[in-house]
């Protein structure tokens, strides 16, 4: 069975395609702004269009935009090819691209960009299964955090500040997609956030 990855939940735009645990071929750009306008195109470019016989795409948490984007093209793409679609945490997908570095420490925290100057913290076990659920955490409180390995795109940031610790530099990349354990897929993906939403209802008299 081949797979469509996608992941937009951060500043890299990623997809690949998947066929026995291997990937068949993938595109990775790092472009700040314009997901909307470049993850089509990049599946398309993809071998064969990108089609596949199943989807998966990376649920957050990251920008709230590149999230809602992802979900959105991988539905879509589901209804036109009629095959299903799988969500994954992207903080799992992190993790993935450091598997081997994170089973010799035997766990690792991921820590990426959260906006309003804050950063998603997630603790991952050896075999990459989640310690606990993902947290918005400002810098001073994230770093209270005991690990001796941290891996994403705020590892540097962390290591710095804690003043100890493994930076690995590490941004969602579905080339690793085949790390990922069976139990981080779910069915009907939706966003993950991570943080209360921004607006808030106004109070009525």
């Amino acid at each position: 069975m081949r797979q469509l990855v996608i992941d937009s939940a951060s500043e890299a735009c990623s997809v690949a395609l998947i066929e026995a645990g291997r990937v068949i071929d993938h595109r990775h750009e790092v472009i700040g702004r314009g997901h909307a306008e470049r993850l089509i195109p990049l599946i398309a470019e993809l071998s064969g269009g990108g089609r596949a016989d199943a989807l998966a795409v990376g649920c957050g948490p990251g920008s709230f935009a590149g999230v809602r984007i992802a979900i959105a093209a991988a539905r879509g793409l589901s209804l036109g090819w009629s095959i299903p679609v799988r969500g994954f945490s992207t903080l799992a997908l992190v993790a993935a691209s450091a598997a081997d570095a994170i089973a010799a420490a035997d766990g690792a925290l991921v820590v990426m960009e959260g906006g309003h100057g804050q950063w998603f913290v997630q603790p991952f076990a050896g075999d990459l299964s989640p310690v606990a659920d993902v947290r918005s955490l400002l810098p001073g409180e994230a770093v209270t955090l005991s690990t001796a390995l941290v891996v994403g795109n705020r590892a540097d940031a962390f290591v710095a500040l804690r003043g100890a610790g493994t930076a690995i530099a590490a941004l969602p990349d579905a080339r690793a997609f085949p790390s990922l354990p069976a139990a981080a897929l779910r069915d009907g993906p939706t966003p993950i956030y991570g943080r209360a939403p921004d607006a808030k209802p106004m109070a009525t008299a």
